[in-house]
């Protein structure tokens, strides 16, 4: 050390250094543990604060989104709303008006009234549900009219059915035999636990038994045989054009040019082609429940035994073999093998076209037939 011009000399021992050091490391510990805790503290209030935030901007979202939702509720029933409205509007136009009451007789359910408080309690416990508790009330009770559609047509055929003398029993069961059936299985539920309300389940067993019912009435005649508007011999009693006494015709017959196509009355399969006595040439078409078409005095055939035909499909030509005075075609329809008329069948559908009159002026002789 140098001081006023005199240069001294300081001796520190080792223990002594070493001690110095052991401070000096001693006081950078605690001054970087110091640091180091200081750092931590800090690190935690930062993590709770973010934490914090992070907690208050979740339940804000939450709650955006409940408002949200609870917005557009209304949304969602006017969607639905104009869902149904087509719905019902497109129906209609297929359908006609369905019928909104019950009448005497029917089975079907009327949730109306039920609907009605279901309407009232969900407005009052959920306010912003009120619309959808409105719009499955109108669903319900549309489902309802489509049913009652359903059952009263289904009434209808059946009724027509029996006033043909068929049994519409019988017939449901010939197409229902559970035969030639498959596929994949592909479960129909209208709740969210698999389950279907019973109303829908009404809905569908009442389609299924109305287009059961239609694919009965398709093998039933109801298509004119020859493109003719006039009929030169009716079905029952007649002066036989060949004796001129009284005797039995048991179908219908339709004068023609010869050559001029004859058509299957309905859908069936031809179980017949050949020659009978008094029909000459002859086609016999098999509908099912007993139900049977012949076609007599064809001067062509246009089918085969076994052939799938459909209504109004051709099967044969107009002729005049057989016991004839003169190309007509002979309608039969037979049931059970009995002869019936065969005009309340042809006439029994509204959309059979062009209706089947008879000619004003007595028919010539060249327009009978007879078997």
């Amino acid at each position: 050390m140098r001081s006023q011009g005199q240069v001294r000399f300081l001796r520190v021992s080792g223990r002594t250094q070493k001690r110095a050091a052991v401070g000096v490391v001693v006081l950078t510990l605690a001054y970087g543990g110091s640091l180091t805790a200081l750092t931590v503290i800090r690190w935690h209030e930062s993590y709770d604060i973010d934490k914090l935030l992070s907690r208050q901007a979740r339940v804000e979202k939450a709650e955006n989104r409940v408002a949200a939702y609870r917005k557009n509720l209304d949304g969602v029933a006017s969607d639905l709303q104009r869902r149904q409205d087509f719905i019902e509007k497109v129906t209609q136009t297929r359908l006609g008006e369905l019928p909104k009451a019950a009448r005497h007789g029917d089975t079907v359910t009327n949730s109306s009234t039920e609907a009605a408080k279901t309407v009232r309690k969900v407005s009052a416990a959920v306010p912003e549900a009120a619309n959808l508790a409105r719009m499955e009330a109108r669903q319900l009770a549309f489902v309802e009219s489509l049913t009652r559609y359903a059952d009263h047509r289904s009434a209808a055929d059946v009724a027509m059915l029996r006033k043909l003398g068929l049994n519409p029993q019988m017939m449901l069961a010939a197409l229902d035999d559970g035969d030639a059936m498959g596929g994949p299985l592909f479960p129909m539920s209208t709740d969210a636990d698999g389950s279907i309300d019973p109303r829908f389940a009404r809905l569908g067993a009442s389609l299924s038994r109305m287009s059961a019912i239609e694919q009965g009435l398709a093998r039933v005649p109801q298509v004119l045989p020859a493109s003719m508007n006039s009929i030169s011999s009716g079905f029952g009693f007649r002066s036989d054009p060949f004796t001129h006494h009284g005797s039995f015709h048991p179908g219908l017959d339709f004068r023609g040019p010869r050559g001029a196509p004859i058509y299957a009355a309905a859908r069936g399969v031809v179980t017949f082609v050949g020659q009978r006595s008094g029909y000459g040439n002859c086609v016999e078409v098999t509908h099912g429940d007993g139900l049977v078409t012949r076609y007599g005095h064809m001067s062509g055939f246009h089918s085969h035994v076994g052939q799938q035909v459909a209504a109004g499909q051709t099967i044969g030509a107009i002729g005049s073999t057989g016991r004839s005075t003169g190309p007509h075609l002979h309608f039969e329809v037979r049931i059970n093998d009995r002869p019936v008329n065969p005009r309340p069948f042809l006439e029994a559908r509204t959309h059979v076209s062009p209706p089947i009159t008879r000619p004003d002026s007595r028919p010539s002789s060249s327009a009978k037939g007879s078997d």
